[in-house]
């Protein structure tokens, strides 16, 4: 992926006409505010250093810069923040697209907050961002607002962590019903898994609160390692162990997870802390159970 910098487009005309007949007469959402307020706030020129000179052009780093504030500001993950590129009229605003603009692939947001980081950019482009918000009074210095580099990584990071954890747990029980309906009705009892996981898990928006998003991550490392145990029962035929998808969710389940005995010496399964436990290197880790 290589870097030609350019100046941002303005807001496509259509989108622009949305928006002042959406907010007028009142307070314009955050990505409406950032694009009147502050303009073209991260320069491409910023991210040379991460990308090639030669070769397909990628997306814009300043602009996928923003992106990824917002989606920590909104609590989205990759793939919900691309959504919004697509679909949200603000988002269009902020960013200088047209209406009929597909944005791009959720990878690239990954792809991106790698190369930022592995250069050591992410503490210019994002506290950037913190410093212009404070100076316009959009958000309070030091206050609940926190979104500097650091938090805003790790809190997009822990969400796509959180989403590929259900939807792997998901994407194997699809797999055992399709390859073996009765076996899992009969060993698992599906029945009260159906609410959990009967659509994809990036169809509802993750919870807010960091209490509630252990929780639902504890439940879905306990569900996951619930489905293993059955697979890998002695009575189970032994290929169902060998479905791609039971495959992924034993790596994932290993790589985010940590089975640990509590002072009672009971099993708790709780998932990594990146800072305490560490991560697989990138190259080697699961970021999509399919």
């Amino acid at each position: 992926m290589s870097l030609q910098p350019r100046p941002w487009p303005e807001p496509a005309e259509e989108i622009a006409t949305a928006v002042r007949a959406m907010y007028q007469g009142r307070r314009a959402p955050l990505p409406v505010v950032i694009r009147d307020e502050l303009g073209e706030l991260f320069a491409d020129e910023q991210f040379a250093s991460a990308f090639a000179d030669r070769g397909t052009p990628g997306w814009s780093p300043g602009r996928l810069a923003l992106v990824t504030a917002l989606q920590m500001v909104e609590n989205l993950t990759d793939r919900q923040a691309t959504e919004a590129v697509r679909d949200k009229i603000s988002w269009k605003y902020a960013l200088g697209l047209g209406l009929t603009d597909t944005g791009f692939d959720f990878s690239v947001l990954s792809e991106f907050r790698t190369r930022v980081a592995e250069h050591g950019l992410e503490a210019i482009a994002l506290d950037r961002l913190v410093a212009a918000l404070v100076d316009k009074g959009l958000i309070k210095p030091r206050g609940k607002a926190r979104t500097d580099s650091t938090h805003v990584l790790a809190a997009v990071r822990d969400l796509n962590r959180l989403e590929l954890a259900g939807e792997a747990v998901r994407a194997a029980l699809e797999a055992l019903a399709a390859a073996a309906p009765q076996w899992l009705a009969r060993t698992v009892g599906v029945s009260g898994w159906v609410a959990g996981y009967g659509m994809r898990i990036d169809s509802w928006r993750l919870p807010t609160s960091k209490t509630k998003r252990a929780q639902l991550a504890a439940a879905y490392g306990q569900d996951g390692y619930t489905l293993l145990g059955a697979v890998y029962a002695p009575q189970s035929p032994p290929w169902l162990a060998e479905l791609p998808a039971v495959a992924a969710l034993r790596r994932i389940l290993v790589q985010n997870y940590l089975v640990i005995l509590d002072r009672s010496g009971r099993e708790v399964i709780t998932m990594r802390d990146a800072q305490t436990h560490g991560l697989p290197p990138g190259r080697c880790r699961i970021t999509s159970p399919v």
